[in-house]
């Protein structure tokens, strides 16, 4: 974190000093979890539900934070005292990333913004000293957690940008302004919160409506949706994608036995192969969009396709692939799951099917946020599963689970489907009939907790 003296954040944040040196500094993140303070660091207490932040003030100071950001004066504790501990983090964020000399990049869309990040970061990386956004911390909290990751000698700041509804995502661009801001795609996660696509879509334009002139736009001219933004952005465009207008695209793209993707990118600076260590043809597009980001921030096309090559998968739950000693694959992409992204790990599965002649299985979960949207949702992904070449299905849960099975069954009266209740009756059906050589995608919204079978059967345990 860059230094700051107690005073300086008070007015930064409109907050006042209680028990506290004015002059002390504080030199190290905000933590908003007790346990992760670093000595120097600025710990936010929080109001939840459950837990008050400030009930774990003290212990905080005594773990080596300079102060706390809190709502109320703790009797011995060194505190910055403001009206809304939330609103001042993102104040005191938007102080520190006027204090930076760096460039900022914002990233939003529906699905792959994670994936994107963290191409992007690995990119940019070998330009400078980058910071990111760890994991998915892209909300009101998480982005001054992030930006308080960086110092003086940072370069790139990559902030991943989620919402909830409309005003959210230009609520985060007054916090940092982005100097370079990428859409990766709409589709239909969260479509229930947003109320459709078309709102969506105006939700994750504020990305590109907060820039200036100055700024570029990173737009998918693969989805009508997201090219609509380009009336709305005051800077330049630039295009990645499929689409032969695009101005960083892929061809001849083929795809190996795992299902990860070989192709030729091209910029206009120039084109050069690229490998990609990820799973799944759907990663050619978010590596495109941080390609693209790439090129605005100046890197040449060879050298953003050997860092692609070189990137590796760092947030968990996102078409991990894992090999058994039985010989058994387990695809965990459970981190969350909505119709777009269930189709993009249908398609893997199938290219790894029809290359290599394994048996596929695909484990689905109830998808949540879908709104007017869900029942269509379910049964567009049954028979999508129906259509996948799949040996056998399992949809774990009740109502939304069904419709899958139901689904799916109608369109391929051949397929073996099983619907079950719970994560651990999945778990007993599938440890009595997997065999070596078969491939398994574990799939759903993140609280259906089928992640938790995922690693389960990674780690080829017995049911208990």
């Amino acid at each position: 974190m860059l230094a700051i003296k107690l005073q300086e954040l008070a007015e930064a944040v409109d907050g006042r000093l209680v028990d506290a040196d004015p002059t002390a500094s504080v030199s190290a993140p905000l933590a908003i979890d007790s346990r992760a303070v670093e000595p120097g660091g600025l710990f936010a207490a929080l109001r939840g539900e459950r837990t008050d932040g400030h009930e774990y003030a003290t212990a905080a100071v005594a773990a080596g934070a300079a102060a706390v950001l809190a709502a109320r004066p703790v009797d011995g504790v060194p505190c910055v005292v403001v009206d809304d501990v939330t609103e001042a983090m993102g104040r005191l964020g938007q102080h520190l990333v006027e204090r930076l000399d760096a460039t900022v990049v914002g990233i939003t869309g529906s699905a792959g913004k994670t994936s994107t990040k963290d191409f992007t970061f690995q990119l940019l990386r070998a330009s400078g000293a980058t910071i990111a956004t760890e994991g998915s911390r892209n909300n009101e909290l998480g982005l001054p957690m992030t930006i308080s990751l960086a110092t003086a000698r940072t370069r790139f700041l990559v902030l991943e940008m989620g919402a909830r509804g409309i005003g959210h995502i230009a609520y985060l661009t007054s916090i940092a302004r982005p100097n370079i801001a990428a859409v990766t795609n709409v589709g239909t996660a969260h479509a229930g919160e947003f109320g459709g696509r078309a709102a969506t879509a105006q939700a994750k334009g504020e990305l590109v409506e907060s820039l200036n002139e100055t700024g570029t736009a990173v737009l998918n001219r693969d989805d009508e949706y997201v090219a609509g933004m380009a009336s709305r952005c005051s800077g330049s465009v630039l295009w990645f994608g499929r689409d032969a207008r695009a101005d960083v695209t892929a061809s001849t793209v083929r795809l190996d036995e795992h299902g990860r993707a070989r192709f030729r990118l091209h910029t206009p600076q120039g084109s050069a192969p690229v490998q990609l260590s990820l799973y799944g043809e759907h990663q050619v597009a978010n590596a495109l969009a941080a390609a693209g980001i790439a090129h605005a921030a100046g890197m040449e096309a060879e050298a953003i396709a050997a860092g692609l090559t070189a990137a590796r998968a760092l947030s968990p739950g996102r078409m991990e692939l894992h090999e058994r000693a039985d010989g058994v694959t387990i695809i965990n992409d459970a981190f969350n799951a909505n119709p777009d992204s269930v189709r993009a790990a249908l398609d893997t599965v199938a290219a790894m099917r029809s290359t290599t002649g394994r048996r596929a299985i695909a484990v689905l979960g109830e998808m949540a946020e879908l709104g007017e949207e869900n029942e269509a949702g379910h049964q567009d992904v049954g028979r999508m599963a129906g259509r996948a070449g799949l040996g056998i299905l399992v949809t774990v849960g009740g109502h939304d689970a069904a419709l899958i099975a139901d689904a799916a069954r109608a369109e391929n009266p051949d397929l073996t489907v099983w619907q079950v209740p719970d994560r651990k009756v999945a778990e007993d059906f599938l440890t009595e009939r997997l065999r070596p050589g078969d491939i398994v995608v574990v799939k759903a919204s993140h609280a259906i907790e089928l992640h938790i079978l995922a690693e389960r059967l990674i780690a080829g345990d017995a049911a208990t």
